[in-house]
């Protein structure tokens, strides 16, 4: 692969995504699903699988493809499918690859109900509501839906799973009602129970079931506000100086003149845009690190490029690099703002070369995703 001549990349420590798994694991005990949909949350979906081989007891993507592209890969361990099937022609497709499937509407019950004769041996998640309101089936009616899955032909295990709205609020009781409401639907039947999201693992003892379901945390983004729970950024969005110029009193920087100088200013042109993934929205004083040093960003950013205030740092200038979140600058605080949350910056990362280091697996994961390595 020829290595891009623009500095700007997104460094991908798997050495962390292995150590945030661990931190997962261990904290909720049992068992963990990585969580890999959306590419990874940007990161890479094959070669964070790849990486996480030898650790995890399986993963979970949101759709179908999602789960194809692993197996194509060679992902061999289990996967579900977190959004199950959306027509009952993907059904043997799914058993085909050995997918675990959740349900969590009358429609894929249905579709199992009446599924081929060829269709066997399937582990289903049942999905229940108990206060998200967004997808599963309501809690009354759990004991009719499991004993309509248990009746299926094609299927050998269920699991009983739900999902936290407010998970990463650990002063709100909702959560706790969630919890007690599962429960209760639940008591006495059949079958492993999830319940933990990374904010459950990381926040509610109480949760913790069999299965985990470990995502935003893998990634190092602590879902829990000013949390201090040992993880560490797997990715750091980097650039590097690329242009200086003098900005004097009155001058006004950038589409809409939104930084104005009130004195002498030095200002560092980045190599890195709304266009690349960075929020275009973030204002003036936005934290960046430059040579290691605390920075700020200055007025708007463009599509192809930012600025940054290089006055209070004599050192720095073209060729500096530029760290726009990492290990300095957590992904959060950027996130924060630009009025939204760390899992939208990481999806939204594009155009930049995903490089990955932090293990020797590092290598073949990247030649297989067809991505760079350092």
């Amino acid at each position: 692969m020829t290595a891009s001549s623009r500095p700007s990349r997104a460094l991908i420590d798997l050495a962390a995504l292995r150590h945030n798994y661990t931190l997962a694991r261990q904290r909720h005990g049992g068992r963990a699903l990585a969580v890999l949909k959306a590419d990874a949350y940007g990161h890479g979906a094959l070669p964070c699988a790849q990486a996480l081989h030898d650790l995890a007891d399986g993963f979970a993507v949101a759709f179908l493809d999602e789960a194809l592209a692993l197996r194509a890969g060679g992902i061999r361990q289990p996967i579900l499918v977190l959004e199950g099937v959306f027509a009952a022609h993907d059904l043997p497709t799914a058993h085909a690859h050995g997918l675990w499937l959740v349900v969590h509407h009358e429609e894929q019950l249905r579709m199992l109900e009446s599924a081929p004769a060829a269709v066997r041996g399937l582990q289903v998640w049942l999905k229940l509501d108990s206060g998200m309101r967004r997808a599963g089936f309501p809690l009354h009616a759990a004991r009719e839906a499991h004993a309509r899955l248990a009746a299926c032909p094609g299927v050998q295990a269920i699991v009983l799973m739900s999902h936290f709205a407010r998970a990463d609020e650990p002063g709100c009781p909702a959560t706790a009602g969630q919890i007690a409401a599962f429960d209760h639907a639940t008591a006495g039947l059949p079958g492993a129970r999830s319940l933990c999201n990374s904010a459950g693992v990381l926040a509610w003892p109480a949760a913790r079931r069999d299965w985990a379901r470990p995502g935003l945390l893998l990634y190092g983004a602590d879902p829990i506000a000013h949390g201090a729970h040992g993880l560490r950024p797997v990715m750091t969005l980097q650039s590097q100086v690329f242009a200086t110029r003098m900005l004097q009193p009155g001058d006004a920087l950038g589409y809409g003149g939104t930084f104005t100088a009130e004195q002498p200013c030095r200002v560092g042109l980045v190599a890195v845009g709304y266009a690349d993934g960075y929020p275009r929205g973030v204002p003036t004083g936005t934290p960046v690190a430059i040579d290691g040093q605390p920075a700020r960003t200055l007025g708007r950013v463009s599509m192809d490029m930012l600025t940054v205030d290089l006055s209070q740092l004599p050192s720095t200038g073209v060729g500096s690099r530029v760290e726009l979140w990492g290990a300095q600058v957590p992904v959060a605080t950027v996130a924060q703002a630009a009025g939204t949350i760390a899992y939208e910056l990481l999806c939204h990362v594009r155009r930049v070369p995903l490089v990955y280091r932090g293990m020797p697996a590092a290598r073949d994961a990247a030649e297989a995703a067809g991505v760079g390595v350092s």
